[in-house]
């Protein structure tokens, strides 16, 4: 199935919906880790402020299990001080009437990373389910902002077709009144120049049925020569002052025909169109290597990168949509294409039909 303006669409609304869903979902992960990390750190205070009260009730009558006891050296500034070291956590206190000693409550750390670890895995498990409602949130936002812009893509695209409707019937009824038309003496080549103008507009009314709309994968075989030859009759009434030249060795390819046409008038119209004056467009075929070659004198392409982009263009005539479609037709037809060019000295664009001469 080939793939209209429906598909880009859908490509568009997917990139739109999965980047606003990304920067919002993103944002609140990031604010809730935040606040989820504060609340971490006040736990953990509060579970120390927690264990030291329970040793300060413990120094009374040291009726406690939890804790380890001893009686070390006093230290009257670490008196009643909750304190760390690399195998416990402990607080000193002081014995009455004694002011040699004091007694030493301890917790291993051990046990203390343990309570840390179950405070921890309780945040992490509450976290998972904040990010599972944030992600819930983020694209009910996402399809949310994505409605207006989808109501307006589905517009543009019915009233493209709607336009192109249209247009038939006008270009069937000029097309017949200037046949119609009895030519007086030096009259031929402005009724010539006529029927080029509505061969252009159908031409481009055609480009923008193949952006718009889906064609069918019907499979034809076919002679390329013949094809080729056929294209360029139509082109050179259009074109009078370009020189068509095919050096094209006989070769049957196996494919959709419609579609194929489409990429062959495309780069033929853009080589005679940018072409220079009394210029040539020679059309070669390599029945060895199945690589058709089309290579124009024209002014060159600045940017051959850029050229297949939709909507791209390095001169103010056409829309920009011709070798967007060749690449898209491209693509699907599974046909490699490839350009180079250099400025003021011409193009030339490769296809590998290898994969179209398989049978």
């Amino acid at each position: 199935m080939f793939v209209g303006l429906d598909t880009a669409l859908k490509k568009a609304e997917y990139e739109s919906f999965f980047k606003s869903f990304g920067v919002f979902f993103i944002a609140l992960s990031i604010l809730s880790g935040i606040l989820f990390y504060v609340e971490y750190t006040q736990l953990k205070h509060d579970l120390d402020e927690k264990l030291y009260n329970q040793m300060r009730l413990c120094s009374y009558d040291l009726k406690c299990t939890q804790f380890e006891f001893d009686f070390v050296p006093s230290n009257p500034k670490k008196l009643y001080e909750l304190q760390h070291s690399s195998t416990e956590m402990f607080v000193l206190f002081s014995i009455p009437r004694n002011d040699t000693y004091a007694l030493k409550l301890s917790l291993l750390n051990t046990k203390y990373e343990t309570m840390i670890a179950t405070i921890r895995n309780d945040l992490l498990f509450y976290y998972g389910w904040a990010l599972l409602i944030i992600a819930i949130i983020s694209a009910l936002f996402s399809f949310y902002t994505l409605y207006p812009l989808r109501r307006a893509l589905h517009l543009t695209q019915e009233f493209s077709r709607d336009i192109l409707h249209d247009l038939n019937t006008p270009l069937s009824a000029l097309r017949l009144n200037v046949s119609l038309l009895k030519p007086s003496a030096g009259d031929e080549k402005k009724i010539d120049r006529m029927f080029q103008s509505i061969d252009t507009i159908v031409s481009l009314g055609d480009n923008l049925r193949s952006y718009l709309e889906e064609h069918s994968y019907q499979v034809e075989t076919f002679d390329l020569h013949t094809l080729i030859q056929n294209r360029i009759s139509t082109l050179e009434k259009l074109y009078p002052s370009i020189y068509f030249i095919l050096n094209a060795e006989n070769i049957t390819i196996t494919t959709n025909r419609d579609a194929f046409i489409r990429i062959i008038d495309n780069l033929l119209n853009n080589a005679a169109k940018y072409n220079k004056h009394d210029g040539t467009v020679t059309i070669s075929i390599n029945s060895e290597q199945n690589k058709l070659y089309l290579q124009d004198t024209g002014r060159g392409i600045a940017h051959p990168e850029k050229i297949f982009e939709r909507f791209y263009k390095e001169h103010d005539r056409g829309l920009g949509i011709g070798l967007h479609i060749v690449k898209k037709f491209c693509d699907e037809l599974k046909i490699p294409i490839d350009v180079e060019s250099r400025i003021s000295k011409g193009t030339i664009f490769t296809l590998d039909l290898g994969s179209l001469t398989k049978h």
